[in-house]
């Protein structure tokens, strides 16, 4: 009898985990990166998002979003907002901030966090217009996905959005998250049926050996920019062949 079946060699029940144990739960924290920092989100953030993330320009980026829009007179409901979110452990909550300026240029979270199976996912992206299509909007995921394989020692990370989210779909493709599948009518969200489009990254399959996280820092590193800051190679262009599409990540979902 093999690790990967009972008694009956028929009937699989999936290989032993050796020595497995519970993951730790995430805690808040700073994730420093050459461009951007992830720094805990609190509610001395909101003025300096609030221009950023609201106003009739800024609304398609609540489109895919649970919470939002909130008009340029609603900064009291922002504010509320960003407090809410600042109080939660779980989505837990970083305000991703401009390593030049220390000016906060968006929001990002782990979320449905699952410690007894070592599995998280990564969402409530809200990336400002002006860091949308920069090299700090990818390494902000790439700072989270570290952090999830390299010191949570997660197995897994998920990447979840409305089946609509034309953007958020080709990011994660670009990114190396591997399409599972679609939930049809899975929420319902601001009174709108969702289809919710899944993905997800393994430790060892994907970040390691399928060459992910190689990927991003070849990808990160000085020598893969110009003079000005344009990339000389896409991102899905290095490492191990990972599925990728689009360039920059732009996504507001």
């Amino acid at each position: 009898m093999d690790n990967n079946t009972t008694t009956n060699p028929t009937r699989p029940i999936g290989p032993l985990v050796p020595n497995y144990t519970p993951g730790e739960t995430p805690t808040p924290t700073t994730l420093s990166g050459t461009h951007v920092t992830l720094a805990p989100l609190h509610p001395s953030h909101a003025p300096a998002l609030f221009p950023l993330l609201s106003g009739l320009t800024n609304a398609p980026l609540w489109d895919y979003m649970f919470a939002g829009p909130f008009a340029s007179t609603s900064y009291a409901a922002f504010l509320s907002h960003i407090t809410t979110c600042s109080n939660s452990q779980d989505p837990l909550y970083f305000v991703i901030l401009c390593n030049t300026t220390h000016q906060p240029l968006g929001l990002i979270s782990y979320l449905r966090i699952d410690p007894p199976n070592r599995v998280l996912e990564i969402g409530n992206i809200t990336f400002a217009p002006t860091l949308q299509r920069t090299t700090g909007a990818t390494e902000a995921i790439y700072l989270l996905l570290r952090h999830t394989f390299e010191v949570l020692q997660y197995r897994r990370c998920e990447w979840k959005c409305n089946a609509l989210n034309e953007a958020s779909k080709r990011a994660a493709a670009r990114l190396g998250f591997v399409h599972e599948g679609v939930f049809r009518k899975h929420m319902v969200v601001k009174g709108r049926s969702r289809d919710t489009w899944w993905a997800s990254m393994l430790a060892e399959e994907d970040w390691e050996r399928g060459g992910v996280r190689r990927g991003f820092e070849v990808w990160l590193g000085e020598g893969n920019f110009d003079g000005v800051g344009r990339q000389r190679r896409g991102l899905e262009g290095w490492g191990g062949g990972f599925p990728g599409r689009g360039e920059v990540i732009d996504l507001g979902a």
